[in-house]
């Protein structure tokens, strides 16, 4: 029997991870700047410069509206620099499912992104048989 489709009316907004290295720190402050003059309605999160929860490189997130998304995601898909990108809905399931199935990326190469994927799977396993808790922002 095959699964029922999930109901977008689900979605409780969104969040962009946007991922960077040491070399793209500068890019991603500027987008970052930039995102926070034109966008006061989005929460931008902290800097993370070292692996968090699923994400196994630099990141910092941006959390939305779903009524935002027609307007920010487009702007981001134009202004990126570069930088590669996670988009995901947030549900019941925002870690899991969200990250893993329900995510759009863009990234300088497709195969990009399916390695931090595969890397953050990783990591949410070897920090959970470590018993170190994981942070989701």
């Amino acid at each position: 029997m095959a699964e029922a489709f999930a109901d977008p009316a689900t979605i409780q907004g969104y969040h962009v991870h946007l991922y960077y290295a040491p070399e793209t720190r500068p890019v991603a402050e500027r987008l970052r700047t930039a995102i926070e003059e034109r966008f006061p309605q989005v929460r931008v999160g902290s800097w993370h410069d070292e692996p968090v929860g699923p994400h196994p490189v630099a990141m910092y997130q941006v959390a939305f509206a779903a009524e935002e998304f027609s307007r920010f995601v487009p702007w981001l898909m134009l202004n990126r620099e570069g930088l590669n990108v996670l988009v995901h809905p947030l549900t019941d399931d925002s870690v899991g499912r969200s990250h893993r199935v329900c995510g759009l990326a863009r990234s300088t190469a497709a195969a990009a992104h399916r390695d931090i994927a595969a890397r953050g799977a990783q990591a949410v396993k070897e920090r959970s048989a470590s018993g170190r808790r994981a942070s989701w922002s």
